[in-house]
C-alpha cells in the first residue's frame, strides 16, 4: 500500500497545475539598494564631413582618324571603348565624371572631322559605359550641323543616359534653372553652368539664340565683349539654387598656349566674384595651368575659386606632342558638418593619346595612362608600347610636369 501510495503522488507531481505550491516569502516593503551607480550617458559622436571626388576631363573630338580606328566591320558599328579603357579604370573611382563634347552627334551617316565634326551615336553609350556623367555641350563646334544636329546630340545624350549642360532645345528648357544643371557629387551637390566664347563664325537667328550659352556679346565677329550682365544674372540664379558648390565649364583661350591670356584671366576673377567655386576651362587643346584665387565677391566677402584653365584634348586625333599630353583631374570636395564647402584637394593622371598608325584598324588609337603605360614597358608587359612610343611618355610626363606642376601627379588609385 505504500509503494502504491509512493507512485500516485509521482504522477500527481507530473500533471500541469499539479506541481507543489512554493514556500511563501515574505514581501519586501522597498527594492533593495543598488550596489552600483547608473552609467553616465555618452555624447554624440561629433558629425563627420562629407567627402567626393570630382574627375574633370578636356575636349572630346572625333578627328576622322579617331573615327575610323572605332568602325567594327564585322558588326557594322563604332565602338570606342579600346580608346577608353584606361581611362575608364580611374572613373570607376569618381563620385562624378564631366568633359567637354566637342562634336555634334548628327547622325551621319558619313561622319566627319575637322573643320565640321560629326561623330557616331554610339560615342555617348561609350563614354556613358566608361564612367562618364555629364557632356558640357557649350563650345564653337556646337552648331556645326546646323540647329538640327544640335538638338539631335541632346537627344542622343539622353538616349544614353548622359546629362547636358551649355546647350537647349527650347526656351523653355533654357530658362529652366537658367539652363543649369544641379548634380549630387557624391553626396555634395553642385550646380554647374557651361558657356562658349563662339561657334567659329555661326550666327544664331534672335529666336534661337537660347540654344547655345555664349558669353560674349560678339561671339560672331570680334570675341572680345563679355557679355557679363548675362553671366552675373545665371551666377544670381545658380547662388539661389543652394547648393553647396557651383562650377563653371567654359570654352576660352587662345588655341595651342599653354598659358592663360588676360581674357582668361579677367573672367575666372569675375565668375569666382559672382559665386562660382570652381571654373573649369577648354578649347586650347593642350594644358594650361590651374591655380587657386582670391577676389571680392558680389556681396563683398573675400571668396576663394579654384581655376583650371586648359585641360588640354581628352581624345583626339591630333598628332603634336602636346595635343596628344592630357590628364584626368580628380578634385577632392569636402563639405563641413555646418555646411561650408570647398575644393580641398587637387590631383591628376597623366594620359597620352597614342596613335599606332602601322597596327590594325581598331588596334590604333589608345588612350593611355602614362605611369601605367611605362610601368608596363619597362615589365615587359606591354603588347602596346615599343621603344618609340615610351621616349614619347617620357617627353609627355615631362610636358606636364613643366605646365602643372610635379606635385600634384599622383597615379590613380
Amino acid at each position: 500500500m505504500r509503494r502504491l501510495f509512493s507512485i500516485l503522488l509521482s504522477l500527481a507531481l507530473l500533471l500541469p497545475g499539479c506541481a507543489p505550491a512554493q514556500e511563501a516569502q515574505p514581501e519586501q516593503s522597498e527594492p533593495p539598494a543598488q550596489s552600483q551607480e547608473a552609467p553616465e550617458p555618452q555624447p554624440e559622436p561629433e558629425p563627420e564631413p562629407t567627402v567626393a571626388h570630382l574627375m574633370v576631363a578636356g575636349d572630346m573630338m572625333t578627328h576622322s582618324n579617331t573615327v575610323a580606328d572605332a568602325w567594327v566591320a564585322e558588326e557594322g558599328r563604332y565602338d570606342f571603348g579600346h580608346m577608353l579603357r584606361d581611362a575608364a579604370g580611374q572613373l570607376a573611382c569618381a563620385d562624378y565624371a564631366v568633359f567637354n563634347l566637342e562634336t555634334p552627334l548628327a547622325g551621319g551617316p558619313d561622319y566627319l572631322g575637322y573643320p565640321l565634326f560629326d561623330g557616331p551615336d554610339e560615342l555617348a553609350y561609350d563614354l556613358k559605359e566608361a564612367g562618364f556623367d555629364l557632356a558640357a555641350t557649350a563650345n564653337n563646334h556646337s552648331r556645326d550641323q546646323g540647329m538640327d544636329g544640335l538638338y539631335r546630340t541632346l537627344d542622343v545624350l539622353d538616349e544614353a543616359g548622359l546629362a547636358h549642360v551649355g546647350t537647349y532645345r527650347s526656351q523653355e528648357e533654357r530658362d529652366e534653372n537658367h539652363g543649369i544643371h544641379v548634380a549630387d557629387v557624391g553626396g555634395i551637390s553642385v550646380a554647374f553652368l557651361n558657356y562658349t566664347y563662339g561657334l567659329n563664325g555661326f550666327r544664331l537667328d534672335d529666336d534661337e539664340r537660347y540654344a547655345v550659352n555664349l558669353f560674349n556679346l560678339d561671339y560672331y565677329t570680334t570675341l572680345a565683349d563679355p557679355d557679363y550682365d548675362l553671366l552675373a544674372a545665371d551666377l544670381e540664379a545658380a547662388r539661389a539654387l543652394d547648393t553647396d558648390l557651383i562650377a563653371v565649364i567654359i570654352h576660352w583661350g587662345n588655341e595651342y598656349f599653354d598659358q592663360p591670356n588676360g581674357h582668361q584671366t579677367n573672367l575666372a576673377q569675375f565668375l569666382v566674384a559672382q559665386g562660382a567655386d570652381l571654373v573649369l576651362g577648354g578649347h586650347p587643346h593642350v594644358l594650361e595651368p590651374y591655380e587657386t584665387i582670391t577676389v571680392e565677391g558680389w556681396d563683398g566677402q573675400q571668396r576663394q575659386g579654384f581655376v583650371a584653365y586648359s585641360l588640354g584634348n581628352f581624345i583626339s586625333g591630333q598628332l603634336d606632342l602636346e595635343t596628344k599630353t592630357t590628364v584626368i583631374l580628380d578634385l577632392e570636395l569636402t563639405r563641413q558638418p555646418d555646411g561650408a564647402a570647398s575644393v580641398t584637394g587637387v590631383r591628376y593622371t597623366p594620359y597620352y593619346m597614342l596613335h599606332r598608325s602601322g597596327a590594325a584598324v581598331g588596334d590604333q588609337e589608345y588612350l593611355v595612362d602614362i605611369h601605367q603605360a611605362m610601368a608596363d614597358y619597362e615589365a615587359g608587359s606591354s603588347t602596346l608600347i615599343d621603344d618609340r612610343a615610351y621616349g614619347q611618355l617620357q617627353l609627355a610626363l615631362e610636358h606636364c610636369h613643366t605646365i602643372l606642376g610635379a606635385e600634384d601627379d599622383r597615379p590613380s588609385e
